[in-house]
């Protein structure tokens, strides 16, 4: 939900910025707006549209999640440099949390319009928010496994436990859930019954050699990293409608398509593969085997 940055007050100065001409830069200067907030001053709340981003220039920012029975979660400390926002205008979902600041602080604000504008022009921002992203998702799962760790060591659990267990998954929902390859699964079986073509592990090598097929691991990003495919793209369940317009949007619709990733408890592939195919990508297959055959066989893989 949070980033890094360099300690300077300008958002061009920002290292999300960084590539963006100097001219460019100062067109951004000044569309943005900047705002000095009171200390203890509520920012945003749990539950508000996401209408703008925001950057600290100066001063301390905390967020937290609040459940119905009133526990806090706090979840970052920010100071300056750091950013926040970004999370519910790139899904569009609601404020996933509170924002507030525990000094004076001082903000340049980015409103959603503007926020948009800058994506569409430097994609490359919106790839340096997704791998944010993904660190987040990370660090909630690991957040889970350590309160799940430390329930076993209770002898008994108390209600107060299991409302900080309930508060944690209301906050992380069905985006934590979908990159987890353990999750159980929040989403139909299929977008369609009818069921999705599969491509053998030989005849896909031999597209792969001539070039004719795009690959996609349906993964997600940090199993990805371990081991893909080589040439191939990531396109995780969880973030699949940030990373298809990224990914996808110049991709012939006509373009064979073999998506492969999943595990004993979830079926990344076919749930991508489906969605894929509604967007109209008819020409997708599931790799029989997967990655598992495909590195059995001695064929191509990264890193």
């Amino acid at each position: 939900m949070s980033g890094k940055s360099q300690t300077e007050s300008k958002p061009s100065v920002s290292h999300i910025f960084a590539d963006i001409p100097e001219g460019k830069l100062l067109e951004i200067d000044k569309i943005v707006q900047k705002k000095v907030v009171p200390a203890h001053t509520i920012i945003f709340r749990q539950g508000d549209p996401g209408d703008s981003f925001y950057i600290i220039n100066s001063g301390k920012v905390r967020v937290f999640r609040k459940s119905r029975e009133g526990v806090e979660t706090e979840l970052a400390l920010l100071g300056p440099g750091n950013y926040f926002g970004e999370l519910a205008l790139l899904t569009g979902e609601p404020r996933a949390g509170h924002a507030e600041s525990l000094e004076v602080t001082n903000l340049t604000v980015v409103s959603k319009d503007k926020f948009d504008q800058i994506l569409k022009d430097y994609p490359h921002i919106s790839s340096t928010f997704i791998k944010q992203l993904s660190n987040w998702l990370v660090q909630g799962d690991l957040k889970l496994e350590i309160e799940a760790e430390r329930r076993l060591r209770v002898p008994s659990v108390s209600w107060f436990d299991y409302l900080i267990i309930f508060s944690l998954s209301l906050f992380f929902g069905i985006v934590l859930n979908l990159s987890n390859p353990h999750g159980i699964r929040l989403m139909p079986q299929s977008l369609s019954a009818e069921a999705v073509p599969t491509i053998t592990t030989l005849l896909a090598m031999g597209k792969y050699n001539d070039g004719e097929s795009l690959f996609i691991d349906a993964m997600p990003s940090t199993l990805f990293k371990q081991k893909h495919i080589k040439g191939a793209i990531n396109l995780p369940l969880a973030l699949f409608d940030i990373m298809y317009v990224l990914e996808l949007s110049e991709v012939n619709k006509d373009k064979e398509i073999i998506v492969y990733g999943r595990t004993i408890s979830r079926l990344y592939d076919e749930d991508v593969a489906r969605k894929l195919i509604f967007n109209g990508y008819k020409n997708t297959k599931i790799l029989q085997g997967g990655l598992s055959t495909w590195k059995e066989n001695g064929y191509p893989t990264e890193p």
